[in-house]
């Protein structure tokens, strides 16, 4: 990877003028994830003092927590990291800058202490969510390429074609199915192994490359007791630095009621049952970044693919109720998926159909 291609140049400039837009005297962290996404951390420091604002950068790697995982205490493994806390409350905007990492690297830890782990580092992410402007970046390195199984090349030409989006022209293109898909009340997902059905109250809500790196999704927030019954998820499902295969869940009333999994099922277990609703869907969405044509087994870029669709587990964007988790999952309805709503087809195999679906 070459550290001095412009196109981190253009990226930095992006993500503080359009992304955050850092205004002058605002205060703006800067989570450094990976000694790999160096290069896009010093453009965005960079873009952050030309724009007048006062940048802090932090550093983590998935080393550093198996670290913690292997030798800590039960208190050290549970801990709230206090400056990092104190950094949502300090700063006006905060970006993630997060490198790829090598997803076995804690696997040698109990699926207990890694829940315990991913608990405490929810609660920084809803302080993020709740007190700053934000933005997450997944910064593709070449372990990420090989975990793909593409080049190097071949990744970083997508994720910079993927962020760099025509984001005024795509949101406009969008807010039409939006707009659409407000029409309506209920929706149902049938596809391999899956019948799920839930209402809304609206909006769909198409997002323009402001919080998620690269971006391209239009989503809703479910009444979250209406959601009944079952889904499989084609793509590895990931979390904490865990690879889940073969995912199925079961609602009912809108609660998780059934768990079936090929790997790390305790783990998923744990996640789900011993987080505060985290057992609810607080999130349904469509994949809609033309440039994402491949999994990565990476959740940030994974849920952006054009003819997708995901949903999250636990915390809502509106607000509605609390949860320390918002896991992404997604599901593959590129073939043998249908979509209504209100018992009208709009969605076949990874397209939207023609016409006004009333």
């Amino acid at each position: 990877m070459n550290s001095f291609d412009e196109r981190w140049r253009t990226l930095g400039r992006s993500l503080v003028n359009y992304s955050l837009n850092v205004q002058p005297g605002e205060k703006v962290m800067i989570m450094m994830l990976e000694l790999t996404s160096y290069p896009l951390a010093r453009e965005v420091y960079t873009e952050v003092i030309r724009a007048g604002g006062f940048a802090q950068i932090q550093l983590m790697t998935e080393e550093l927590k198996h670290k913690i995982l292997q030798w800590g205490n039960p208190e050290q493994i549970s801990w709230v990291p206090e400056i990092e806390a104190y950094g949502m409350e300090w700063a006006d905007c905060y970006i993630a800058l997060r490198g790829g990492f090598n997803l076995s690297e804690c696997e040698d830890i109990s699926p207990q202490d890694v829940a315990t782990y991913q608990k405490a580092m929810g609660k920084i992410s809803t302080l993020r969510w709740q007190k700053t402007r934000w933005a997450l970046v997944r910064v593709p390195n070449a372990a990420f390429a090989q975990q793909a199984g593409v080049s190097e090349e071949k990744m970083m030409d997508m994720f910079f074609s993927a962020s760099t989006l025509d984001w005024p022209r795509y949101v406009q293109e969008n807010q039409r199915i939006a707009d659409r898909l407000d029409r309506g009340k209920r929706m149902r997902i049938c596809a391999r192994d899956t019948d799920l059905s839930f209402s809304f109250q609206g909006p769909w809500t198409v997002m323009d490359n402001t919080q998620n790196i690269p971006d391209g999704e239009t989503f809703v927030t479910p009444v979250w007791n209406s959601v009944q019954g079952h889904i499989r998820f084609e793509f590895p499902a990931t979390l904490g630095g865990r690879v889940i295969h073969d995912l199925a869940l079961t609602f009912q009333d809108g609660h998780v009621v059934d768990i079936q999994a090929a790997t790390n099922l305790d783990f998923v277990k744990m996640i789900i049952h011993g987080n505060e609703n985290a057992d609810r869907v607080g999130e349904i969405a469509f994949g809609t970044n033309p440039f994402v044509t491949f999994p990565t087994t990476d959740i940030l870029i994974d849920e952006k693919m054009a003819g997708t669709m995901h949903l999250a587990l636990g915390r809502p964007y509106d607000g509605s109720y609390s949860s320390p988790i918002h896991w992404d999952i997604v599901k593959d309805t590129r073939t043998e998926a249908e979509v209504y709503l209100d018992d009208h087809l709009i969605f076949r195999d990874g397209k939207f159909l023609e016409g006004d679906w009333s």
